[in-house]
């Protein structure tokens, strides 16, 4: 799962030409820290919802990796 979450998120930054991320940490903003705007985060929650049929956003707002992990755990 973490692994998958990874690669969505590198595939929106390289649709942006931004550098890919070795390594997503639980207390990671996907704003401030990956660099993600309102657009990359709707893709993202696309993106999720396709892989694990789940919407991360449901519930409200998500900051951060980790309330992601939480989400389809």
């Amino acid at each position: 799962m973490e692994q998958k979450v990874l690669e969505i998120i590198n595939n929106i930054r390289a649709a942006k030409d931004m550098a890919p991320i070795a390594e997503l940490h639980a207390e990671d903003k996907l704003r401030d820290d990956l660099g993600l705007t309102s657009f990359d985060l709707a893709e993202l929650t696309v993106n999720i919802e396709d892989e694990f049929d789940i919407d991360i956003f449901e519930d409200g707002l998500v900051d951060t990796v980790g309330q992601i992990y939480a989400k389809l755990s």
